[in-house]
């Protein structure tokens, strides 16, 4: 447990001292961000806001994850998901601030990438002894089932899922970084829980190996906050909601949890079926469900300040977080 601890210590040192110096430096190379006009008008102040902070957020992750994972396969792949999508979502902001434009990478260009890096991940859970397809079901005491040859599609369909989901929730500041270190959070307890033995849904060199990248997530986000939260001084991009995505459900896929993303990360979830609703909904009958989706812009033009959504989905995803306590046992 002491290493988690100095785990978490370390990424948010880390953060610290590089923010103030990052900031700076995008602002200089005018790495501002781009606010759609068809968005709230309360966020058109908010262009030109330094963006690319997810740079920040992978930095101290990595700088604090190689201090104990040198001899750790299991946390080296959830740190390749974590940064592979983030090197997507990088391409992704640097083609949106360089050409000036709300669109970087086009669609496909996204889905291709995001599809290798879910499979190769897939693929590692599958042909690893120790990890396998069984999911845990929640709420069964450890009651497993297994997919299958259906469990490759499934967890690439998850993992793409998950990091869009999260990248879609990234709309307010601290939202997305608020809502994930809670999220991460309950990964972290969960995988110190296998690893001492309290919870058996994998073997304990497998919360042992999860648990140094879960503490330099929390660590990291909550020193990144410190920036990101309202007003913000800087947005973490793409390049963050991505990578926080891919860490995310790396982590859940890791400790046999996946099914436990309905319950933890069900703000993710709302946030991406808003969406999906809204664009079918529209298209079928020229009418909207909501006043603007993701639905935490709905809020916004309900009448809700800003902080306020922020708030409120940040104490839903901790009740959210115990309830998935509750689903271990």
């Amino acid at each position: 447990m002491d290493f988690a601890i100095y785990g978490i210590l370390i990424a948010f040192a880390i953060n610290l001292i590089l923010s103030p110096i990052f900031i700076p430096f995008l602002r200089r190379l005018k790495f501002g961000q781009y606010v759609r006009d068809d968005g709230p008008q309360s966020h058109l102040k908010k262009a030109g806001t330094p963006t690319m902070g997810g740079i920040i957020i992978l930095t101290s992750m990595i700088l604090t994850s190689i201090l104990f994972i040198p001899n750790n396969p299991h946390g080296q792949a959830v740190l390749f998901v974590t940064v592979g999508f983030g090197i997507i979502g990088f391409l992704d902001d640097f083609l949106k601030i360089t050409k000036k434009r709300s669109m970087g990478l086009r669609a496909y260009q996204k889905i291709i990438g995001q599809l290798f890096i879910s499979a190769m991940f897939a693929y590692y859970l599958f042909k690893t002894p120790e990890l396998g397809d069984a999911m845990v079901i929640p709420f069964t005491k450890g009651d497993t089932f297994s997919l299958g040859f259906l469990f490759i599609p499934f967890v690439i369909f998850v993992m793409i899922g998950t990091v869009n989901s999260v990248n879609l929730t990234d709309g307010l500041d601290g939202l997305a970084s608020g809502v994930t270190v809670l999220v991460a959070t309950f990964f972290g307890i969960s995988a110190w829980g296998i690893a001492n033995g309290f919870w058996s849904s994998v073997g304990a060199e497998i919360g042992q190996g999860l648990l140094p990248i879960a503490a330099a997530a929390i660590g990291s986000l909550l020193g990144f906050l410190l920036f990101n939260s309202y007003p913000a001084r800087v947005f973490m991009g793409d390049t963050g909601s991505l990578a926080l995505g891919g860490f995310v459900a790396a982590s859940a896929f890791l400790l046999r949890m996946p099914l436990f993303l309905l319950i933890v990360g069900l703000v993710y979830v709302i946030e991406c079926v808003s969406v999906i609703l809204q664009v079918g909904y529209f298209k079928l009958t020229k009418k909207r469900i909501f006043k603007m989706a993701p639905i935490h812009h709905h809020f916004e033009l309900c009448g809700w300040t800003e902080t306020k959504v922020v708030a409120v989905f940040y104490i839903v995803t901790a009740i959210l977080c115990l309830v998935g306590f509750l689903a271990v046992n």
